[in-house]
């Protein structure tokens, strides 16, 4: 009987200490969106099939808050607001790269606007140079992703144009 009660208070301490200093998943939040509005404004140049498809304000998806845990990712975040939305989300886990290409959101793919364009993130107005899935985010960022039809030159930030929510 004492065997097993000391072998009980060695696993609830292991367990305590396993998750000292680490944040349940949720405890952090941050905002997110997704908006194609450069495919919109070059609708002429898309496929017909998915230029019928796109929002007329470009967004496919308002500024959402979206809880996560320690360690998640842009990806990670944009994955499950995606599902929870019933938001297509294509996407190919690149090992060699060591990350995640987002391929297409909403059935707009990459290529569709011309072979510069494609899906583009940023954090808090500022397009990071890592994959989604390796960029680890920070209680209250502002994530927003951006359909580009030239390589990103086309791809401007509504939060570090001061259109983003005040925080």
């Amino acid at each position: 009987m004492q065997r097993r009660i000391l072998i009980l208070l060695v696993l609830v301490l292991c367990l305590s200490f396993l998750s000292c200093g680490k944040a349940e998943a949720g405890a952090y939040s941050c905002t997110l969106s997704v908006r194609c509005d450069n495919a919109v404004a070059a609708a002429d140049t898309l496929p017909p099939e998915t230029a019928a498809i796109l929002p007329a304000d470009g967004i496919l998806l308002a500024d959402t808050t979206v809880a996560f845990g320690d360690g998640e990712s842009v990806f990670d975040v944009l994955l499950r607001a995606a599902r929870a939305a019933g938001l297509h989300l294509e996407f190919e886990k690149t090992p060699l790269y060591g990350g995640v290409y987002v391929e297409g959101i909403g059935n707009l793919y990459a290529f569709d606007g011309g072979e510069l364009s494609g899906w583009v993130y940023a954090v808090d107005g500022v397009f990071p140079e890592v994959s989604a899935s390796a960029y680890v985010l920070a209680d209250g960022d502002t994530v927003e992703w951006i359909y580009t039809c030239d390589l990103g030159r086309d791809a401007v930030s509504r939060f570090a144009a001061g259109e983003g929510s005040d925080r």
